[in-house]
């Protein structure tokens, strides 16, 4: 038993450390009386939507190029810790309301997102120490502020084929993604990314040459493959070689990340300039002619209309979701609710900058029956804590990029490990991915 000491804050220390592009980011280390330690460290978004909440660097040229983050380090020791000193870890939502107090701007522009947010997660991991509770469990507890015995593993969105930003060739949308959803145990459905991506590597190295199997920044292969067809088609391929059954084991999910080509009121796609009408038509057929469940970002930022159309168009058979349009904002998701634009949210921790509100916004779509979808960054870390957060809010789904690069891979191992810790008390989201979640809040 945890004595009273042992849930105050005592001492706040944040530090520089490394993402996994080489460029500065922030790790928080909490304290607490009785000297139990906790650590969080923050991702880093490539194709950022411009309603995110501001990552704050230091724009000093002179030093990382300007990607610093000393500013960010100061205020969380010279604002932020003289605040939160004594606080009682349990009281997570008091917590970030005093930050969000502190800083006083709509999207945490003085303090920055990435000082909030790695004071906000030690603080979850703090407490889940202190409570001698997994991070799951603590996450599920501050969510629903009640146990559980039972948890959701998430059914992986498996990025395989990198375009846009992530890759930097001619293939416009960003992330060609495996699900492996025909499948009942967790480790079997990570066994099929694997070996499938092993033969992907394979086909590309024959197909274009050993430079195709480069990875880009998620571990997927950023091949030189021009059009969202030709990489479907490869996709079928290293499915069907692998001895998988399209569709009924291993279904497909993209990310466009469509303001990333959106230029001058079109969108260039596989060679063409296409109105919002013509892309509606474009990934009507695409979603017509291969098993793709899902779709993240299909318009630009600004375009809830072109959203809702694809939806009516579509009929909820497939999975819209909101990434650049929604922000794991709940101003921005009730407005995409409201014009009918998705009917799933990308949830990324960094775009909102607390846990509090990341648990504000999943409980908003659950009120109105759209599906969560907890999501990495491009910039990642050996943080595995969104995979605690996955099965803690029990999402049924998770995006956290290939079956390859160590800061992704750590991710999918924690899911692993708490696969074994839970044994008979796991489920599997697999093909009920986008509704599974009812059971369990």
């Amino acid at each position: 038993m945890s004595s009273e000491n042992s849930f105050l804050i005592k001492q706040i220390i944040a530090r520089e450390v490394f993402d996994s592009r080489g460029n500065p980011t922030i790790e928080v280390e909490m304290v607490s009386k009785t000297g139990i330690q906790a650590r969080a460290i923050v991702p880093s978004g490539a194709s950022t939507g411009s309603n995110e909440a501001l990552e704050l660097r230091d724009q000093d040229v002179h030093r990382f190029h300007g990607k610093g983050i000393l500013k960010a380090i100061r205020n969380v020791q010279e604002i932020i810790y003289p605040a939160l000193k004594n606080q009682d870890v349990r009281d997570l939502f008091s917590i970030d309301k005093l930050m969000l107090e502190l800083d006083g701007t709509p999207n945490k522009a003085k303090l920055g997102a990435n000082a909030i947010l790695g004071v906000s997660l030690a603080t979850a991991k703090l407490a889940a120490k202190v409570e001698n509770r997994s991070l799951y469990r603590q996450i599920y507890y501050f969510a629903y502020e009640k146990e559980q015995t039972r948890f959701l593993l998430p059914t992986p969105m498996a990025n395989v084929i990198n375009g846009g930003k992530h890759a930097g060739g001619k293939l416009a949308p960003q992330e060609f993604m495996l699900m492996p959803i025909g499948f009942s145990d967790f480790r079997e459905a990570l066994r099929a990314i694997s070996e499938i991506y092993q033969t992907l590597k394979k086909l590309l190295k024959k197909r274009y040459g050993p430079a195709a199997t480069n990875v880009g920044d998620e571990g997927g292969f950023g091949s030189p493959v021009d059009t969202s067809k030709e990489a479907l088609e490869l996709l079928i391929a290293a499915t069907e070689e692998s001895g998988y059954k399209v569709k009924d084991e291993i279904s497909f999910a993209l990310d466009p990340a469509a303001s990333e080509f959106y230029k001058e009121n079109n969108y260039l796609i596989d060679g063409k300039a296409l109105t919002e009408g013509e892309l509606v038509d474009y990934w009507f057929d695409l979603i017509n002619t291969y098993p793709i469940v899902s779709i993240e970002d299909p318009f630009h930022e600004e375009s809830f209309e072109g959203f809702a159309e694809l939806r009516r168009k579509v009929a909820d058979k497939v999975q819209i979701v909101g990434d650049d349009l929604t922000v794991t904002n709940t101003k921005r998701l009730e407005l995409a609710i409201q014009k009918g634009s998705i009917n799933s949210l990308l949830l990324k921790i960094n775009q909102i900058g607390t846990i509090s509100e990341a648990i504000t916004a999943a409980r908003l779509c659950w009120k109105n029956n759209y599906s969560v979808v907890v999501s990495h960054r491009s910039g990642e870390t050996e943080d595995v804590s969104i995979a605690d957060l996955a099965v803690g809010l029990c999402t049924g789904q998770i995006k956290t990029g290939s079956i390859a690069r160590g800061e992704r891979t750590a991710k999918y191992n924690q899911l692993m490990r708490i696969w074994d810790e839970l044994g008979s008390k796991a489920i599997y989201a697999g093909k009920n991915f986008r509704t599974a979640y009812k059971e369990f809040i």
